[in-house]
């Protein structure tokens, strides 16, 4: 991925030159350089371009495979689950333990 990465921006790097000694300049050397590197990238790097694409497919698939988050987080939100899987205590009173209401204000 890297050396995908290096080659596209040394491709930039040439476009930008070769475009500057011809004469362009300005913003339109860079937009005409883009277009320029882009294109050369997508006819020359064809190689790198699919390794560099195998390489994030790779990652992806591992990504989905592997566990989520670590063994430390995974225990926290076992723990989270529990608590919050547990009956809470009742803190009103019992039936028996209210005050009746008197007849008498």
């Amino acid at each position: 991925m890297l050396v995908y990465s290096l080659l596209r921006l040394g491709l930039l790097a040439v476009a930008l030159v070769a475009l500057w000694a011809v004469g362009l300049g300005g913003w339109l050397l860079v937009v005409v350089a883009a277009v320029v590197a882009w294109a050369l990238s997508y006819v020359l790097l064809g190689g790198p371009r699919d390794r560099a694409a195998l390489w994030v497919a790779e990652r992806a698939q591992a990504r989905r495979s592997g566990p989520r988050f670590t063994p430390g987080v995974e225990s926290d939100a076992a723990a989270e689950d529990a608590e919050a899987a547990a009956p809470a205590p009742d803190d009103r009173p019992a039936q028996s333990e209210r005050p009746s209401p008197s007849s008498t204000p």
